[in-house]
């Protein structure tokens, strides 16, 4: 009688695969990030000073704005290659994969987690230290006015001043030009004409008292008729309506133009953004296939 021996295990094709462990590994995650931080800032450093070398004010030799702009662009995107693609590969040698969707999705978290510290070190370090310089001075500042206006009344006690007489004071100085224009000297009649002229801005009755005003003041300063100063303040409004209105076109030109380069360079740093991400998956991605050769 036949007997057939067994060794207790299942043929090949009918053993089923098992994957054992976690299919990301978090600790070669943040080595391809310190290690893509860690590129991008010794390439920086070198860029600045390649670019610092190029300066040379006295042969004139400097490049144009434009040019190293473009420059520093192009170097930028380079370094964001070589940076991201050398963490993205880390990453993925490191962690031990061997599928390549293992491997590019830890070339990709690398390169959202580079993303994030990049955001956050520029929002949170550089931004607090701007608002904390912006809060001191306001700090200093209020102090100081607290201070100022606390010992101002004092002072005045001390001295033997009554709030009242320096406000009296206060209006005889500036009221000291002569009513009648034809009394004024040039310097009064500059002064008159600058006060009535934020008069003359808000229109309506004060608008219309103001510009009659200064109408009288320009006869009397000019020595011409009441209609010739008329004439000569409408020309005058005339021309700052026009200029207001050039000066409200180029700003708008000026916005505008701003706006386009804003888009254009928001643009441009979502394609590098992108081009990052490719280059951690295809280090990643590498990594995988000289893993499985």
């Amino acid at each position: 009688m036949a007997t057939h021996a067994t060794t207790g295990m299942m043929p090949m094709e009918d053993t089923p695969i098992l994957r054992a462990g976690r299919r990301i590994s978090w600790g070669a995650i943040f080595a391809g990030v310190v290690i893509a931080v860690a590129v991008q800032l010794l390439m920086g450093i070198l860029g600045t000073g390649i670019g610092l070398s190029m300066v040379d004010p006295v042969e004139g030799t400097t490049p144009g704005a434009a040019g190293f702009g473009i420059g520093a662009g192009l170097y930028w995107l380079v370094t964001t290659i070589v940076a991201l693609g050398a963490g993205g590969y880390a990453a993925a040698r490191v962690s031990g994969v061997t599928e390549r969707f293992d491997a590019l999705v830890h070339g990709l978290t690398v390169w959202g987690v580079t993303l994030i510290l990049t955001l956050y070190l520029l929002t949170s370090a550089v931004g607090g230290i701007i608002g904390g310089a912006f809060r001191t001075v306001g700090t200093v500042a209020t102090a100081a006015g607290s201070t100022v206006g606390a010992a101002a009344p004092r002072a005045a006690q001390i001295a033997g001043i009554d709030a009242t007489d320096v406000r009296q004071e206060a209006a005889r100085y500036l009221s000291d030009a002569p009513s009648d224009p034809a009394q004024m000297t040039p310097e009064q009649a500059q002064a008159e004409i600058a006060r009535q002229l934020l008069a003359l801005a808000r229109g309506g009755e004060d608008g219309a008292r103001a510009e009659s005003r200064i109408v009288d003041i320009v006869a009397a300063q000019r020595k011409i008729s009441r209609p010739e100063a008329q004439a000569q303040v409408t020309r005058a409004k005339a021309d700052f309506a026009r200029t207001k209105e050039q000066a409200v076109e180029t700003a708008k030109s000026a916005t505008d133009a701003a706006a386009g380069a804003a888009a254009g360079t928001s643009f441009i740093i979502v394609f590098a953004l992108l081009v990052g991400a490719g280059a951690a998956a295809f280090g990643a991605s590498a990594a995988t296939h000289r893993r499985l050769r």
